[in-house]
C-alpha cells in the first residue's frame, strides 16, 4: 500500500477556467503562465492540457521553457524575466520562445547578436510596481531602437504588470493603466496588462493580450470576494488518510511544543501530511481540515510528516478515512490565511515528495 498522501489534479477544471479567463476578456488573446512548476501543479501535464487552448504559454526563465520543449510542447512560450545571458537569444531563436526586454542590457544584447530568426519581443514598461520594466520616459526610445533591430520580430508587444489589481478598492491600477497609456501613446503593437486580477476584476486592462496565472489553477487572487471569481474550479485537491486514533482527557496536549490542549474530551486523529509534503508548519491550530467530507480542526503543530487534527465532532471516524487538506470542498484561499501566507505560496511550494495524480484528463 503507497503512502496516501497526494495532489490530485483535475485537468478538465484547469481548461475551464482558462475558459472562464477567456470569456472575461473575450477580445484579448490568453497567454497562460506555467511558471514554477505550473504553480506547483506540475507544469508538463498543465501545458498539455492547455496547449490546444490557449495560443500561447509563460514562463519565468528558459530553464523552464526548455523543460516543456523536451516534453514535446511546441506552442510559442514567452520568457517573463526575459534574458540572462547572451547565448539564451540563440537558444531563444532556436525553440521559438518569445522574449521579454526590461533594461539597457536586453537592447544591447538583442543589438549586438545575430539570431538564426528575428524574435519576437514585449516590451515591459514599469507603470508604478518599481520591479522589472524601463521607465516609461525611455519607452519610446526602446521601442524605436528594437524596431530597428535587426534581430527582432517587428511586431513588438508593450506590455506593463500591475501591483494592486487584487483590490478593487485601490485606485493604484487605474493609475498605472493611465501611465502605461501615456507611454505608449502613438507606438504601434498590441498591448498587454491584465495578470489574474486584472482579467476578473479590472477590464479597461484586458487589451490585446491577458496574462492570467494563478487563477488558471482555481483560486480567486482577489482580496475580497468577486463575483467574476466564484466559478473558478480548484484544480489541485491536496489529500492524505488517517492513519491514527486516540481519545484525551481534559488538559492533555498534543503535537511538538505543547501548543494545544483539550479544554474536553477528545477525540484525535493523526494525519499522514506534514511540512515535509508541502502542508505549512505555520499552520496554526484551528485551520480547518476536511475529514470524511466534514470540517474538523488541525489541533497542534504540524511536524514533518503528520498533523494531528480534533475530529471529536464527527461521528465514526475510522484508520484510513480521507482527508482533505484543501482543493475540492475547501477552497486554498480559506486555508491560506491560517498559515500567515497566500495561496500562491501553498501550491508552488509543494515538493517533489507529493506525487502529483490527474485525476481528469
Amino acid at each position: 500500500m503507497a503512502r496516501p498522501t497526494r495532489a490530485e489534479l483535475d485537468l478538465s477544471a484547469l481548461r475551464h477556467n482558462a475558459a472562464l479567463a477567456q470569456s472575461l476578456a473575450s477580445k484579448s488573446k490568453l497567454v497562460a503562465v506555467v511558471k514554477a512548476n505550473g504553480y506547483g501543479h506540475g507544469a508538463v501535464d498543465v501545458a498539455r492540457a492547455l496547449e490546444p487552448q490557449v495560443p500561447a504559454l509563460a514562463v519565468a526563465c528558459i530553464e523552464e521553457a526548455l523543460t516543456l520543449r523536451d516534453a514535446g510542447i511546441t506552442a510559442p512560450i514567452l520568457l517573463l524575466e526575459g534574458f540572462f545571458t547572451p547565448d539564451e537569444i540563440d537558444l531563444a531563436a532556436e525553440h521559438e520562445f518569445w522574449l521579454m526586454v526590461e533594461n539597457d542590457f536586453h537592447l544591447h544584447s538583442l543589438e549586438a547578436s545575430t539570431p538564426a530568426k528575428p524574435l519576437r519581443v514585449w516590451l515591459k514598461v514599469d507603470s508604478g510596481m518599481h520591479r522589472l520594466g524601463v521607465a516609461p520616459a525611455q519607452a519610446r526610445d526602446f521601442h524605436q531602437r528594437l524596431s530597428a533591430c535587426a534581430a527582432v520580430d517587428a511586431n513588438i508587444t508593450l506590455c506593463t504588470h500591475f501591483a494592486c489589481a487584487d483590490d478593487v478598492n485601490s485606485t493604484r491600477t487605474t493609475e498605472q493603466l493611465a501611465e502605461f497609456d501615456r507611454a505608449c501613446n502613438g507606438l504601434p503593437g498590441p498591448r498587454s496588462a491584465a495578470n489574474s486580477p486584472g482579467v476578473i476584476a479590472w477590464p479597461d486592462s484586458h487589451r490585446d493580450w491577458i496574462r492570467p496565472g494563478f487563477m488558471l489553477y482555481g483560486s480567486s487572487p482577489m482580496v475580497h470576494p468577486h463575483p467574476n471569481a466564484d466559478s473558478l474550479r480548484p484544480v489541485m485537491t491536496l489529500k492524505s488518510a488517517v492513519i491514527g486514533l486516540r481519545t484525551v482527557p481534559v488538559g492533555e496536549t498534543a503535537g511538538y511544543g505543547d501548543t494545544w490542549r483539550a479544554e474536553r474530551p477528545s477525540t484525535l486523529a493523526t494525519v499522514c501530511i506534514g511540512y515535509g509534503d508541502g502542508y505549512p508548519r505555520t499552520a496554526t491550530n484551528g485551520t480547518p481540515v476536511l475529514v470524511k467530507g466534514q470540517r474538523a480542526l488541525l489541533a497542534g503543530r504540524v511536524s514533518m510528516d503528520m498533523i494531528t487534527v480534533d475530529v471529536t465532532d464527527i461521528p465514526g471516524v475510522a484508520l484510513g478515512d480521507e482527508v482533505i487538506l484543501w482543493g475540492q470542498g475547501l477552497p486554498l484561499a480559506e486555508v491560506a490565511p491560517h498559515c500567515s501566507t497566500i495561496g500562491y505560496e501553498l501550491t508552488t511550494r509543494m515538493p517533489a515528495r507529493t506525487p502529483r495524480m490527474v485525476i481528469v484528463g
